[in-house]
């Protein structure tokens, strides 16, 4: 079996945390968070990054921190849901590792997102109707983006079985 390199792509909401930490589980790879990366390295919640310095400067700390760390030979990799969509992440995340994309619709991403969104600063102040609205935008125009990945998934009642089969199966 060679290297694997898995990056979890996907829109706010899809799991690529939660299935990350499970699939490390059961492949016995260390788990990386992206975001978790970004916070460590600034000191400050993403939100705060975000509100402090602006979009601009956290896309081009996130690729940074994305390219730059030194990754084990065996991982996987939770990534922000705009991570692909800037500079040449998508690029570089199929040639360094395989990339997959956990698909969910907007209503089922809205529903899982519901609970925290006091946390999330574009969706604080939405309504149901309004978050599955903004959703429903933002996902299209990251999908393009999404779809260049090496593996697409539905998020709906993924298994951890199930991402390690597919994953397996990608060798």
């Amino acid at each position: 079996m060679h290297d694997m390199r898995i990056f979890l792509i996907g829109f706010m909401g899809c799991g690529k945390t939660t299935s990350g930490k499970k699939l490390a589980a059961a492949l016995n790879y260390p788990f990386f968070d992206l975001d978790h990366q970004i916070v460590a390295a600034t000191g400050q919640s993403i939100a705060t990054y975000f509100g402090q310095f602006g979009e601009n400067a956290f896309r081009l700390l996130e690729k940074q921190t994305l390219q730059d760390f030194e990754y084990p030979a065996d991982c996987v990799i939770s990534t922000g849901g705009g991570t692909p969509c800037y500079f040449n992440n998508m690029d570089w995340m199929n040639v360094h590792g395989l990339t997959i994309y956990i698909d969910m619709p907007p209503a089922a991403l809205a529903k899982r997102l519901e609970q925290g969104k006091h946390k999330r600063p574009l969706l604080k102040d939405l309504d149901e109707r309004e978050m599955v609205a903004f959703i429903t935008d933002k996902l299209q125009d990251r999908l393009a983006y999404y779809r260049r990945s090496k593996l697409i998934i539905d998020g709906i009642n993924l298994s951890t079985e199930q991402l390690k089969t597919a994953v397996l199966n990608a060798k």
